[in-house]
């Protein structure tokens, strides 16, 4: 398969779309992105690589990274995390407050905004040193040691962090918080504003399509049943309330982030990430999502 004959067509294609969507603009960090940009990046597992556009443009992986902080959780908590979130689509809006006060403080599923503070939170009681910890895993699987924070938007999240502030006092005064909530916001701010390139988001998810184990170093991240859960919840609930659409177009798991970034893979063969800042109405890379749908099934291969 001729991959960069793919993803060439769909970049030119695609560029078309530009001005249909709306860079993010409730962190205002983010507002100064300039919106068209476009790039995509391939890292297959027998060390083939592909890039058109701005694929080695770094930009703000927000939600992404939620991908990242579940691996370390899970690798030393297994199932236990399951006790303090759920494991099912919610449905509504990945910043809403409803959903969590009906069910007594467990987030539906990790990727909306309550299940990853939650999930920052155990993280926070695993590592006495978090931020750094989170750095030294994602360099190590992307196999690229120079990967930073932005602390602009860091701090741009931190000062507008209102919502997700009530989000964990609520969990907290349902007893599903150990540590305290500024210091979780902090840590969860700095993992969403960290820098990446396509390029590097497609090597850091090779591990997955890998089924766990590092293709950089042999290690085994996740056992191959963490792994296939981790794609499962991916693919039901990696996309807010979008999920169901993208696992119905596109057909692989996924993770996207309001930073316009959107990370795929198939299993036992290759990790696509797409960047393009202008979101839809769901805060999803509007040019990503089209793009996955069409790269599926140009290739003829999802995981279906």
């Amino acid at each position: 398969m001729n991959y960069e004959e793919v993803i060439t067509r769909i970049h030119q294609e695609l560029k078309s779309y530009w001005g249909k969507g709306k860079v993010a603009d409730y962190i205002p960090a983010l507002a100064e992105v300039e919106p068209q940009q476009y790039g995509i990046a391939i890292e297959t597992l027998d060390r083939q690589s592909f890039q058109v556009g701005e694929a080695k443009v770094r930009f703000s992986i927000q939600s992404i990274s939620k991908v990242f902080t579940l691996s370390m959780v899970t690798r030393h908590l297994g199932d236990r995390i399951w006790k303090s979130v759920g494991r099912e689509p919610s449905g509504n809006p990945f910043n809403s407050l409803v959903q969590l006060e009906y069910e007594r403080g467990i987030p539906r599923n990790p990727f909306i905004n309550a299940g990853a503070l939650v999930v920052t939170d155990r993280l926070m009681s695993l590592y006495a040193h978090p931020k750094d910890a989170i750095l030294n895993f994602v360099r190590t699987i992307c196999g690229n040691d120079d990967i930073y924070y932005d602390k602009h938007i860091a701090q741009s999240e931190k000062a507008n962090a209102d919502r997700n502030m009530a989000l964990g006092y609520l969990m907290k005064s349902f007893g599903n918080m150990e540590n305290d909530i500024e210091s979780v916001l902090d840590v969860y701010c700095h993992q969403c504003a960290i820098s990446m390139s396509c390029v590097d988001l497609s090597r850091a998810f090779l591990f997955l399509a890998n089924r766990g184990l590092n293709p950089f170093n042999q290690e085994q991240i996740l056992s191959v049943s963490q792994a296939k859960r981790l794609g499962a919840l991916m693919l039901t609930c990696g996309f807010y309330d979008e999920s169901g659409d993208f696992a119905f177009r596109a057909g692989v798991p996924g993770k996207s982030g309001v930073g316009g970034g959107v990370a795929a893979y198939i299993p036992g063969s290759l990790a696509i990430t797409v960047w393009s800042p202008e979101l839809n109405r769901h805060g999803n890379s509007l040019i990503g999502m089209e793009t996955l749908e069409r790269f599926t099934t140009d290739i003829r291969n999802s995981i279906f």
